[in-house]
């Protein structure tokens, strides 16, 4: 699996997003983002006077796809920007190690395996955590185990109770 991260200009994005669907690319991650390149900001003229602005607002867009289809997304999001001018955009490949559904836990895929997206491991990932305060761990365990939490005092809006500030 690989990443594959393109840094365009904000008036091409309609047309690289069209393009990536016309394509069956449908997944994607968008950003707005302000950066320089080679042309090192734009100067304006603004009442009478000049200004350097030097960051430029740009879009971000991250698409995780497999090996084989690295390049189809590359040539596709290049012809949608390709304008010839400075400043098209770049595009970054970087490889994936693992990709886990947060819901479940599941390991979609995984490098050292060798697999391809949507394979699931038969063990999902287990979560740990690293808080140090003990009332939080106790109200932890008690959470994971399905048990009502009650604390010395009130409750939140929804009449839940909330995360005691004293004992649990």
């Amino acid at each position: 699996m690989k990443m594959i991260k393109a840094v365009i200009k904000p008036e091409r994005f309609e047309f690289v997003k069209a393009a990536l669907e016309e394509n069956g690319f449908t997944g994607m991650t968008v950003t707005e983002v302000q950066g320089r390149g080679d042309q090192k900001g734009i100067t304006l003229e603004y009442r009478g006077g000049h200004m350097t602005v030097d960051l430029l607002p740009t879009i971000q867009i991250e698409i995780v796809v497999e090996y084989d289809k690295v390049e189809r997304v590359i040539s596709t999001i290049s012809e949608a920007c390709r304008t010839g001018k400075v400043g098209d955009g770049r595009i970054f490949v970087m490889p994936v190690e693992r990709v886990i559904r947060i819901r479940t836990g599941e390991i979609l895929q995984e490098a050292a395996m060798g697999g391809t997206f949507g394979q699931l491991s038969p063990n999902p990932v287990e979560f740990t955590t690293s808080v140090e305060d003990e009332e939080m761990m106790v109200w932890l365990d008690l959470a994971k185990a399905g048990q009502e939490v009650k604390k010395e005092g009130g409750q939140n809006k929804a009449g839940k109770s909330v995360l005691p500030a004293g004992k649990v």
